[in-house]
């Protein structure tokens, strides 16, 4: 089968038409109010609500509280979380058990240390998402910094968890990535732009070509 692809960040319906036209197996809505991928509860209820039964519905989070947790799932009811912060092998597990929901927790990825990170998540999250660690800077967004990380640093458990590649990705790059690690899933937020925060529907529509035309699983 192919891999799948996750349009992370839709903001507007044109974004939206692109992704579920080009055949995203995920679409992301972002809150977190740093982010210029934020949307706010009622736009993300009427996104979520064209999105069911095309896609899966991907609410991401950051250190997201249990209150808050429960105002995006009660209004949007998205099909995952994703956990996007600083939520330690304890929190994720109380999360799933709470919110009975699909689970995917972000590995921000700087050395081969990190990567091993991730098979402390296993038993609660339903994939883990590898994403490049982000700058060391007091505003650092935790995702969509556009950075790659070295795809060879998964190698060690690549076979031992199921994941979701992000970081960087692109249409130019998305197949080699593909090729290399043999992710089954992929990620993309700033590298379908046109500026931060700004969907670009060509963009998304020449990612989704190019993960569709990628490396083929058995």
């Amino acid at each position: 089968m192919t891999a799948g692809a996750k349009i992370c960040g839709i903001k507007t319906d044109a974004a939206l038409d692109a992704a579920l036209e080009g055949g995203a197996r995920y679409i992301g809505l972002v809150f977190f109010g740093k982010s210029p991928r934020n949307v706010d509860i009622a736009t993300a209820a009427r996104l979520a609500a064209r999105a069911r039964g095309h896609a899966k519905v991907v609410a991401l989070v950051v250190d997201a509280d249990d209150e808050e947790l429960g105002e995006i799932i009660d209004a949007v009811s998205p099909d995952m979380i994703q956990l996007h912060g600083h939520e330690t092998p304890e929190r994720v597990a109380g999360i799933a058990k709470l919110f009975q929901l699909p689970l995917i927790k972000a590995i921000a990825v700087g050395t081969r240390d990190d990567t091993v990170r991730a098979l402390d998540y296993v038993s609660a999250a339903r994939l883990i998402l590898f994403d490049a660690k982000p700058p060391k800077e007091p505003d650092a967004l935790p995702g969509g910094n556009g950075l790659v990380f070295d795809w060879n640093m998964i190698a060690e458990v690549s076979d031992r968890v199921p994941f979701m590649l992000s970081g960087g990705l692109t249409p130019d790059n998305v197949a080699a990535a593909i090729r290399q690690t043999g992710a089954h899933a992929v990620d993309v937020s700033s590298g379908v732009e046109s500026a931060p925060g700004v969907k670009d529907p060509e963009l998304i529509r020449r990612f989704l070509h190019a993960v569709k035309t990628a490396k083929q699983f058995p």
